[in-house]
């Protein structure tokens, strides 16, 4: 359990940064004051935890930035086990989308973690720090195109305009290494969300060569996103020889701009409501 919760995070949040396969400018779809949340659950003991994504306006006149900022924490029986929260900030230039820098840091009962890095786009490479142990800092090759951190990716696929059969190239840094990943757009399913059955398409990220980190473990993640716009990401998995993750939306907060007053409901057919 201490394993799959650890591997939730560091899927969806951890030190990680993933870049696209191509160097198109693109705007961040998440935008200042969106916010989703997530109720997170783990087999035969049900609620383990929370993971919430939420963009803020950042920096200042002279560079004004984008923080997208990742939440996780254990919840319930599962907290009383193993307490668990960690927490990844990323700093994107709203202009072109473009990751200039972020933070990650956990904490639990027995070990801590907190690193950063910083994206130099000119020169082409990532100083990545570990603040607890420096002989684990270094520094590596920036692939050209976007980044951000895995779960950002998952939630910005929505604009991607995917379909069944589509595919997109991605390179993710878990910790302080970097993965080529190949996101799959696999087919429409009926899934079961929060707040009932919805059309959704199911996007996977996979390794195509050697298998490392978490898939070399037989780990495995899953997104759905909604049919109906904005595609909201519905139900994120996480799957390892531990057990299988779930984390189910049940807020969704639009941009502060766009959408003022309270949250509304996963789709957009649906009656302004809380999830």
């Amino acid at each position: 359990m201490k394993r799959l919760f650890s591997l939730l995070f560091f899927a969806f949040a951890g030190a990680s940064v993933s870049l696209g396969g191509d160097a198109a400018v693109e705007p961040l779809a998440m935008q200042p004051g969106e916010r989703l949340t997530f109720r997170v659950s783990w087999g035969p003991l049900g609620r383990a935890g929370e993971l919430s994504v939420f963009a803020a306006p950042a920096g200042d006149d002279a560079q004004p930035l984008t923080e997208i900022v990742v939440r996780t924490a254990s919840a319930g029986l599962v907290r009383a086990l193993y307490a668990f929260d960690g927490e990844a900030r990323s700093f994107f230039d709203p202009a072109d989308g473009r990751l200039l820098s972020a933070t990650a840091t956990t904490r639990a009962k027995r070990k801590s973690t907190r690193a950063s890095i910083t994206l130099d786009h000119e020169a082409a490479r990532a100083d990545y720090v570990d603040h607890l142990d420096a002989t684990r800092s270094t520094t590596v090759p920036l692939p050209q195109g976007r980044a951000m951190d895995l779960v950002t990716s998952l939630v910005e696929a929505r604009a991607w305009s995917l379909r069944p059969g589509d595919k997109r190239e991605v390179s993710v840094l878990f910790d302080n290494e970097f993965y080529d990943l190949t996101l799959h757009a696999l087919r429409y399913e009926k899934v079961r969300t929060d707040d009932g059955r919805r059309d959704a398409l199911l996007v996977t990220p996979r390794m195509e060569g050697p298998q490392r980190g978490i898939f070399k473990r037989g780990g495995e993640v899953r997104v759905w996103l909604d049919r109906a716009p904005p595609h909201l990401p519905v139900r994120f998995e996480v799957q390892t020889k531990s057990g299988t993750a779930v984390a189910l939306l049940t807020d969704y907060r639009p941009p502060t701009a766009s959408a003022p007053g309270p949250a509304y409901a996963v789709s957009t057919r649906e009656p302004v409501k809380r999830l």
